[in-house]
């Protein structure tokens, strides 16, 4: 908590969270326990709070957010609060719709509005808390969570118990947290009891590679007529790009120059939100060109009026996969498959970085080990130079 002159300029110019933290509060220099806190999923905006003891207790006191009052009012605030406490007054309570909402009111009204704009797996947070949250905490206050870690520690622990998987279990309590994070930063709350609740962290990142033969097998059924051209056509894309499923969904004729071998993916339409452009091999340009109209998306639903994306192709992929013996694979295999055959071909772990639109290099090192044979081939040259040097070393001592 590093104490500056706090003022208005500080507010207007400094309010930004340092890398790597969650949060971090900027302390008054001239008013002691006066200080706005800033968080990273905010940057250039802050919250007014007041820490005071009360009873031994360290307590705090949310004011008001930076967006809401001019830092004059908020430290003046700050001081009024602080003569009262001299006097022995009570600070600790909050208007009237801050002390009695409940969560749910809370998730309907404020959290579900803002995610939905905001948050990629929205509608994924939204089940969660129909499913089960809803049930466990709905009717809860709000202000009744301060302080309560247990109960939501409880509320994973039998999530666990109930057989869901440890990494269900976390995005439930990521839920959680990332809302009761932002009932914090609305000044509902004072601090997030679940914080510091520990993820299972268990490392499910199973990746499948489809080995030669188990390639043949699949391709082989792929080209089967008796299948489902378009969903055929939309797989070889996946595993001859290694692009993202809602990516190859939502393609549009517009975004494809076939020409030029460029396929342009819209920030909208990838994880990065940002605009990828993905280069076209042979194989990619054939499974478009099988479906490919003048306008509209390349693979449609067959529901409807055939104008709307195919969805929903899991019935279909689960057909194809048992059909090729691969019971196993999942779609996004297609994403680690296409990883494998660039390093295993000689591909740099650069070169992978930049098909696979990874926005680090440590994303892409969960390939590295796939280029022991490529390795091993560039180890054996240098062995051969040396063994080659060698041999003339000791051709050269035997004229002597």
């Amino acid at each position: 908590m590093p104490i500056v002159n706090l003022n208005a300029n500080f507010i207007k110019h400094h309010l930004q969270c340092p890398p790597g933290k969650r949060s971090i509060e900027y302390t008054s220099k001239d008013l002691p326990g006066f200080f706005v806190e800033v968080t990273a999923v905010s940057p250039g905006k802050g919250s007014y709070r007041l820490r005071f003891k009360e009873n031994g207790h360290t307590r705090y006191r949310s004011i008001a957010r930076t967006y809401e009052i001019d830092f004059a009012d908020a430290k003046k605030k700050a001081k009024e609060l602080k003569s009262m406490l001299a006097l022995g007054q009570n600070i600790n309570s909050r208007d009237d719709d801050k002390e009695s909402i409940t969560y749910s009111e809370f998730f309907e009204q404020h959290y579900k509005p803002y995610i939905l704009q905001r948050k990629r797996s929205a509608r994924a947070d939204i089940g969660k808390y129909n499913t089960r949250v809803k049930q466990q905490f709905g009717s809860m206050k709000l202000s009744d969570f301060q302080g309560n870690r247990h109960q939501i520690q409880q509320f994973i622990t039998d999530l666990r118990e109930e057989g869901l998987a440890p990494a269900t279990c976390d995005r439930y309590l990521q839920m959680i947290r990332y809302s009761l994070r932002l009932a914090v930063d609305w000044g509902y709350l004072d601090k997030n009891p679940a914080d510091k609740i520990p993820l299972f962290n268990v490392d499910n990142k199973v990746e499948n590679y489809l080995s030669q033969e188990e390639m043949t097998r699949l391709m082989k059924v792929l080209q089967d007529p008796r299948e489902n051209r378009v969903v055929s056509a939309l797989i070889r894309v996946l595993l001859s790009t290694g692009v993202r499923l809602h990516m190859a969904q939502m393609a549009r004729f517009e975004d494809l120059d076939l020409e030029n071998r460029v396929w342009r993916i819209p920030a909208t339409n990838s994880k990065s939100k940002r605009i990828q452009s993905v280069p076209l091999n042979d194989m990619a340009i054939e499974a478009f060109k099988e479906n490919l109209t003048d306008q509209g998306y390349v693979f449609r639903s067959p529901r409807g009026d055939g104008t709307r994306p195919y969805n929903n192709i899991h019935k279909s992929w689960y057909r194809i996969r048992i059909k090729a013996g691969l019971p196993h694979l999942r779609l996004h295999d297609l994403r680690h498959s296409f990883a494998s055959l660039l390093v295993n071909s000689g591909r740099s772990l650069y070169e992978v970085q930049k098909l696979l639109h990874h926005s680090t290099p440590i994303m892409t090192q969960r390939y590295a080990h796939l280029s022991t044979k490529t390795l091993q081939e560039a180890s054996n040259a240098a062995g051969d130079a040396i063994q080659a040097a060698m041999d003339k070393a000791a051709s050269g001592a035997g004229q002597q």
